[in-house]
């Protein structure tokens, strides 16, 4: 899961501690609905053929057993009714399902195949000397041809240096959230249990087991070898987060899930946005004035909408009107900070994704930041109107891109303002772009 199946956030049902809106009541009744469905569904999966196990006795085992109790689904990146919409027709015909489901129940399948791992497996210790302790080296940092042994590294943006991977747990991470969301999703669309126990081994392992958990900070993400441990930009590695944080709601109905390891998994939650909010690393990261700000707003809203805290949540987006729009976006939706970058059309586009992203939680607690404009007419549509004729080969791309352009990334940022800003302008830019029926992104569009 990378670009924008990581930055693909709608809007879902939240916390009734958010004021009652008329909207907000449809999303409460929407969330009865989606409750009634989830009960159905697992009704039905019992006469359904199951995915084999990959998970060992001894693997099984180490996992609590009991049931969590009466809980719903915890939604918060894609919209209820849509997905009941897919699991509605699961339910009727589960030998034809739609292209996209499809695609999401291989790749479940691909995903039952996966062993637990953990942030202890990396060979290099972090410089506490503890490998809970989360570790990655800084992409673009490069040995220094003309210093003995070549430290301190030197920067080339938009060049990743293969050594990066040296160090897994920036992967580890990215690849847990991603399999945690699909196996969730799989579940939540079939009923079917056997994604649900390999997700909840898999969480286990990675946030749980005092044996293999990772610590909730980012000390030491992004560091330069010769340099520092730890920098603010490291924060990035953890952008995945959100979707990490849907799947385990969408496995809350799960037996497979405890209410123990849950109220664990909630924990770290809690006191990884605490680190994000207290520490130098975390407060240095949320003044960024390019993708680094908006990603880090991205994590904060989306970790406070699943501890309960819709007031954090409600400050931040509040916040980012001016402090990410307003800073970030020039009057006629150029992202100059982001085209000053050797890669500027893939940090253009991630930047949007973050955007996009924000645009989708602001729904969820009333804070519009799709028709937001600032006085001077600084919006996210303006940004997204900008990139068109340059997607659809009318402008060249004169600023510095040394990986080239991948127009089609511009399609699911199109598509998802176009339905939520109800403009048919960019819903026909995003056709004359394509787009696959089997896209996982047609699961949470109308």
């Amino acid at each position: 899961m990378h670009a924008l199946e990581t930055a693909r956030l709608n809007r879902g049902t939240v916390s009734n501690t958010v004021s009652p809106s008329h909207s907000m009541q449809q999303r409460m009744k929407v969330l009865g609905a989606l409750c009634m469905m989830c009960f159905a569904s697992a009704c039905a999966a019992k006469h359904a053929s199951m995915p084999p196990s990959v998970a060992s006795p001894s693997q099984s085992s180490a996992l609590p057993t009991h049931a969590p109790g009466a809980l719903e689904p915890r939604i918060l990146l894609h919209a209820p009714e849509i997905l009941i919409r897919h699991k509605l027709r699961w339910n009727a015909d589960t030998q034809h399902p739609e292209p996209a489901v499809a695609r999401l129940l291989d790749d479940g399948r691909k995903a039952l195949g996966r062993k637990p791992f953990s942030v202890i497996e990396k060979s290099i210790t972090p410089p506490s000397g503890d490998k809970h302790d989360y570790l990655s080296l800084a992409p673009y940092a490069w040995p220094d041809p003309s210093k003995p042994g070549g430290v301190p590294y030197v920067n080339r943006d938009g060049e990743v240096n293969p050594e990066r991977d040296s160090v897994p747990d920036h992967e580890y991470f990215s690849r847990l959230a991603y399999l945690t969301e699909t196996l969730g999703l799989a579940y939540f669309i079939t009923g079917d249990e056997t994604y649900a126990h390999h997700a909840a081994l898999l969480l286990h392992t990675f946030f749980i087991d005092p044996m293999t958990r990772m610590n909730p900070n980012l000390k030491y993400a992004q560091g330069v070898r010769g340099k520092v441990d730890g920098r603010p930009a490291g924060i990035i590695d953890t952008v995945p987060i959100a979707h990490l944080v849907e799947g385990v709601g969408l496995l809350r109905t799960s037996k497979s899930l405890s209410k123990e390891d849950q109220e664990s998994l909630d924990r770290w939650f809690r006191d990884y946005l605490s680190w994000l909010r207290e520490s130098e690393l975390g407060r240095k990261e949320g003044q960024s004035k390019n993708n680094h700000g908006t990603w880090y707003d991205v994590q904060v809203v989306s970790l406070a909408l699943a501890t309960g805290q819709v007031d954090l949540a409600r400050e931040t987006l509040e916040l980012s009107r001016k402090r990410r729009i307003g800073r970030e976006i020039e009057t006629d939706g150029r992202q100059p900070e982001e085209l000053r970058r050797t890669r500027s059309w893939h940090y253009a586009i991630y930047n949007l994704q973050a955007f996009v992203a924000l645009a989708g939680l602001g729904d969820r607690v009333g804070v519009d930041l799709w028709h937001y404009q600032t006085p001077d007419g600084r919006s996210i549509r303006k940004a997204i109107e900008w990139l068109i004729p340059f997607a659809q080969g009318k402008q060249p791309w004169t600023t510095p891109n040394i990986d080239g352009m991948k127009t089609e990334e511009l399609w699911p940022i199109l598509r998802e303002a176009g339905e939520c800003l109800h403009d048919t302008h960019l819903l026909e830019a995003a056709s004359s772009l394509g787009g696959k029926d089997s896209d996982r992104l047609w699961l949470f569009l109308k």
